[in-house]
């Protein structure tokens, strides 16, 4: 097993150029003030949110009903979210569906549908003249409630930096609520998946070489996937190249519901030992996986000590991963990944032992 342990520090992004596709947060003077305004505003709508659900509690629920469970709904969402933003758990930036700003010779196929529930959907960025090219697939994170296939945050820089190197990059979403099921969260990536493999020669793309990378919520979705890959397979999908999980802590989730944890854990998760071991990466382990990369940050509590208990578990197994911790935040290592960066050409070290560009 590679236990490879880099301090790498955050990128000093006022360096840099600013690209027309830079997430408006990480810009300066006019634009910084126009980031808090737009904050000051979403704070503004759901204090709003709240003041409907109480009137409309005064009302008779002719009248409340359907309308007041949709606003329910989000609410419950938001403060779910909110939690898990407050334990490192969701970078807010992720859920934004701010549209991304692509250089000009890049095209995008935005929304195509892999199943009939409108939130299976997922978009598909394209270099010029792809010939053969390999794909990256993209699980956003989002504390399996929220979160949007369309993030700057989650797409900009992966875009920017491995579209020009002739890949093509697929963002997808998954179904998400109050009460989320990530079994069935899994089985949406593994359908999308089966579409981008059956899809890819129309792209110029090629199927057999295919990566899967997730990040937090996501990166246990496409743990899940790389622990069994009959979940892809019963879909209609075929072997991928390798997995990157992005600073995943639900690898053992029968460990971490039998310990204290984040409280959100028990709306996602339930209180079903079997529903958790379903759930569990480590416990849906049983061949070798494909190669994964496992990326945590040094700053988590929970995240590194999982990715050596499943790599442990894998390596036995006969599998292939190296876990990576980062002195970077669980926001950060996601955002920030594509950016020049030691961080970046050890990502593509992996990639390469994969044979890939």
């Amino acid at each position: 097993m590679n236990h490879a342990h880099y301090s790498i520090p955050t990128t000093d992004t006022s360096q840099l150029p600013a690209p027309a596709y830079l997430d408006a947060r990480m810009r300066t003077g006019h634009d910084a003030r126009r980031w808090v305004n737009r904050e000051l505003m979403m704070k503004h709508s759901l204090l709003v949110t709240m003041l409907l659900v109480e009137l409309l509690g005064q009302f008779p629920s002719a009248y409340g009903g359907p309308l007041r469970d949709r606003i329910e709904e989000r609410l419950e969402s938001r403060r779910a979210a909110a939690q898990a933003e407050d334990t490192g758990e969701l970078d807010l930036g992720e859920q934004s569906a701010a549209e991304t700003r692509l250089p000009s010779n890049v095209r995008i196929e935005r929304d195509l549908s892999y199943g009939t529930d409108p939130q299976q959907r997922l978009d598909v960025y394209l270099p010029t003249q792809a010939k053969a090219a390999p794909i990256i697939f993209m699980v956003h994170g989002g504390a399996w409630m929220i979160g949007d296939k369309g993030a700057s945050a989650f797409v900009s820089y992966k875009v920017a930096h491995w579209l020009p190197k002739g890949y093509i990059l697929v963002s997808s979403n998954y179904r998400m609520s109050r009460q989320p099921n990530p079994l069935d969260q899994a089985d949406d990536i593994a359908r999308a998946l089966a579409f981008v493999q059956s899809k890819a020669p129309s792209w110029g793309g090629d199927p057999t070489r295919v990566l899967l990378l997730g990040h937090s919520a996501g990166a246990h979705l496409v743990s899940l996937l790389a622990a069994d890959p009959r979940i892809v397979t019963s879909k209609g999908g075929t072997a991928w190249l390798g997995t990157i999980v992005l600073d995943s802590a639900a690898l053992n989730l029968v460990e971490i519901m039998q310990s204290k944890h984040k409280g959100f854990y028990d709306r996602v998760f339930g209180k079903d030992r079997t529903f958790w071991t379903q759930a569990s990466p480590y416990h849906r382990l049983t061949t070798a996986p494909a190669p994964m990369f496992v990326v945590c940050s040094s700053h988590s509590n929970g995240s590194c000590p999982q990715a050596r208990t499943f790599a442990s578990k894998a390596t036995e197994l006969g599998g292939k991963i190296t876990v990576l911790p980062v002195d970077m935040k669980h926001g950060e290592l996601n955002k920030e990944l594509g950016l020049p960066s030691d961080y970046t050409t050890t990502v593509e070290s992996f990639m390469r032992t994969l044979g890939l560009p």
